[in-house]
């Protein structure tokens, strides 16, 4: 009788032991994250509201700082060892051009009987989303740049579109989600209102390269020769210099200084005269155009001199201060037509 009473309370010893474990682990739980309102860990409840939402990766998905730095940081080991960045790319003006049906003019109207099938859409480029109300044009050239992008990138779509329509661009992209995986984000997705933020991206930004808005879509734009080909040429420039010139440590490395040093090969042996553009008494070099011009490479004055064979002469266009011509001309000056046009805005 007395060892039934023994092993009785051993036992009842042990379930007490162990409840008080669950509780320690409970009561120790940092809440890495939640779902609603409920720890994805111990599935306390969880009130406080601080890290940041993750809502295209899971509806009501919230996970704490420290976990998205441990994150970011086991993802980015992982994507160093493949030899591999992130790709962060907006979608209208620089994957495809969307329009309203409704907003079609009726030298456009054509349009509507020369789209492509959506039963398979990784054979057409002009498709009309009757559902959406909508006709949607993928950039000449985008297939092969996503192809080729994904072998040196893990990419997103990042979009100021609602998600619904996020994520139909994404099927017309990669109708195979074999290159965005879900990894696709809308204004929806973001913490701030009408801006983009890294903040909802898993990847460091030391390794995360961003394509957003380049010149408008033309519907005769060459493929080989088009804007999305030159920025791939760029991209395996970035690419190659991050993981095969640079002396640093592998995982010390920050792509942002590879793009400076990119960007100073675009206006490389460029000597540019800024004429008329500030006032008398202005200091030149603290003007926005002056440190873009010299983050772009070139050489910066405001005197003519005997160093300037090709003179460039920048003049702000009448559209306001936030665009600018620059102009290459010959020796004989402005009469000799010879121009060459860069618009920055």
């Amino acid at each position: 009788m007395l060892e039934d009473q023994e092993l009785q309370g051993s036992t009842s010893q042990g379930l007490i032991e162990e409840k008080l474990e669950v509780s320690l682990k409970k009561d120790i739980c940092t809440h890495p994250g939640s779902f609603g309102q409920m720890c994805i860990l111990c599935g306390q409840r969880v009130d406080d509201e601080s890290g940041v939402t993750f809502g295209y990766i899971h509806k009501g998905l919230r996970l704490g700082n420290d976990e998205i730095v441990r994150l970011r940081s086991t993802d980015m080991k992982n994507l160093l060892h493949h030899k591999k960045l992130y790709l962060v790319l907006d979608l209208d003006h620089t994957l495809l051009n969307s329009t309203l049906l409704n907003h079609l003019t009726s030298e456009e109207e054509y349009l509507k009987a020369q789209s492509d099938s959506l039963q398979d859409v990784s054979k057409g480029s002009l498709f009309m989303l009757d559902f959406m109300h909508m006709m949607t044009k993928l950039r000449p050239f985008v297939r092969t740049f996503l192809k080729e992008a994904s072998e040196m990138f893990e990419m997103y779509i990042y979009t100021m579109g609602d998600r619904p329509y996020a994520l139909e661009m994404a099927k017309l992209l990669d109708s195979k989600q074999e290159y965005f995986s879900g990894r696709v984000i809308s204004r929806d997705d973001g913490t701030q209102k009408h801006q983009k933020g890294l903040d909802v991206v898993l990847g460091q930004e030391s390794a995360v390269v961003i394509l957003d808005d380049t010149e408008n879509l033309k519907n005769d734009e060459s493929e080989p020769d088009g804007a999305l080909a030159s920025v791939l040429k760029v991209l395996r420039q970035v690419h190659h210099i991050f993981f095969d010139e640079l002396d640093s440590n592998l995982a010390s490395r920050d792509v942002r200084q590879v793009l400076k040093i990119v960007r100073k090969d675009v206006l490389k042996d460029c000597k540019i005269i800024f004429s008329r553009v500030f006032p008398t008494k202005f200091q030149a070099e603290n003007h926005l155009l002056w440190k873009m011009a010299e983050q772009l490479g070139a050489t910066c004055s405001t005197e003519t001199d005997s160093s300037v064979t090709l003179p460039f002469h920048l003049q702000l266009l009448p559209k306001g201060p936030a665009l600018f011509q620059l102009q290459r001309m010959s020796k004989e000056g402005a009469d000799g037509l010879g121009r060459e046009r860069l618009h920055v805005a």
